[in-house]
């Protein structure tokens, strides 16, 4: 009997000390004693307390998962020091895979794409005109816009003049007195003035009233005929006009912001609906001094070779123009950028898990950057992946109602830094 009782106090007592010492270790546990915490405070960082990025409003007094399942990152007593930088823990920049690039010097290349038209290259218009007064006895060419090739007859034209200075040409022909040459030369040389070739006077029949006929001097298309068979001319006057098609001009109406960018040389592609898969390359021969007050566009003169004559006068034409190349200016990706609004910024990395957002003005942008014209100096690192977390707790901290507004760019800046509206922005 008196075991069985020694037994049982045992047990008793064993079971007081378990109590005990449970409520013992759990009033008594301390946050500040986790071993993230403790590692920190060693550095010299004092934890305040944990939370959820996702829910940075709930605070927790100890790491682990969040009721989200979400790994909580600290906040440090220190990052009130600066109010406008945000403090993330290293190692969770890390498992949140937060990139950076730096701020680069770039060529943005500014690629559009506009309207155009094919035009004649009039470099290539001659007119057949009348160098003496006739009568157009026989016209080859009966309606405009015919094809014809070099050496090919246009109209016959009986003309008096012509008859009496070809006779007195052929009259001297067997001349052999030096005054005779002299003479002879300067029939010759009235036939020229009268605008008749050496195939001209070849061709013409002996005997006056048969008339001259006029030949093409090159190939082409006629693109107008002003005159009619049996019409009596003057000297001077127009009888047709034919242009060449060996190459074509391209008129590419460019809005203004387009033209700013654009110089003589600059390299084009262009396509036409009537022959898909072809394109045609060529580059901008001048920007015509004239703006159109309808559309406030620019032309943009193009020469293109046209060998086969695949393009004709009145095509419309998709004309890619790919800027010339300029100055390097100052860029990040675009993908760095945080826009809200006519605003813009980026999360700028200062190392060490510290970030600060910082206000910029962009322009232009080409192939996935985009040109900062102020807020940045250019030896900086941008978060590129991210950067709306980042974003997010400075909204939280208060450090985006302290940003400063990037200064002014000068009015040069402004004028040739529009952002492009065309073909070739930021994707």
């Amino acid at each position: 009997m008196k075991r069985a009782l020694i037994a049982f106090a045992a047990i008793a007592i064993a079971a007081v000390l378990l109590v005990i010492g449970y409520f013992s270790g759990r009033y008594t546990s301390s946050p500040s004693t986790s071993p993230a915490a403790a590692a920190s405070e060693t550095q010299g960082e004092k934890v305040l307390y944990w939370y959820d990025t996702m829910v940075p409003d709930q605070h927790f007094n100890h790491p682990g998962l969040s009721p989200m399942g979400m790994k909580m990152v600290p906040r440090y007593a220190d990052e009130g020091s600066d109010p406008g930088m945000v403090r993330i823990d290293p190692a969770t920049v890390q498992n949140l895979g937060i990139r950076t690039a730096p701020v680069q010097q770039r060529v943005l290349a500014t690629v559009s794409l506009v309207p155009g038209t094919v035009t004649w290259d009039l470099r290539q218009a001659t007119t057949v005109s009348a160098r003496a007064d006739g009568v157009i006895s026989q016209l080859y060419v009966r309606a405009p816009y015919t094809a014809i090739t070099a050496g090919e007859p246009l109209a016959t034209l009986l003309a008096p003049q012509w008859d009496s200075a070809l006779a007195e040409y052929r009259a001297l022909q067997q001349a052999q007195s030096a005054d005779a040459k002299t003479l002879r030369a300067a029939a010759r040389q009235r036939l020229e003035v009268m605008g008749l070739t050496d195939a001209d006077i070849r061709s013409a029949p002996h005997g006056s009233g048969s008339g001259i006929t006029l030949h093409a001097l090159a190939s082409g298309v006629v693109t107008a005929l002003d005159v009619q068979e049996g019409q009596r001319v003057n000297a001077g006057q127009p009888l047709m006009t034919v242009n060449g098609l060996a190459t074509v001009w391209i008129e590419a109406a460019l809005p203004q912001a387009v033209a700013g960018t654009v110089r003589d040389g600059t390299p084009v592609t262009v396509t036409v609906d009537a022959l898909p898969g072809r394109a045609f390359h060529g580059s901008v021969e001048t920007l015509l001094p004239d703006i159109d007050p309808m559309t406030r566009t620019q032309r943009a003169r193009i020469v293109l070779a046209n060998e086969d004559g695949a393009l004709s006068p009145g095509m419309f034409a998709s004309v890619r123009i790919a800027a010339a190349s300029g100055k390097a200016v100052p860029v990040v990706p675009s993908d760095a950028l945080i826009t809200s609004g006519p605003d813009a910024r980026v999360i700028v990395a200062e190392g060490n898990g510290h970030f600060r957002p910082v206000a910029v003005r962009t322009g232009r942008s080409s192939a996935g950057y985009t040109e900062i014209l102020a807020g940045l100096q250019g030896n900086e690192k941008v978060v590129v992946s991210g950067q709306f977390l980042i974003d997010s707790e400075a909204s939280l901290s208060g450090a985006l109602d302290r940003l400063d507004t990037p200064p002014a760019q000068p009015a040069s800046a402004a004028s040739t830094s529009m952002p492009d509206m065309h073909m070739g922005d930021r994707p």
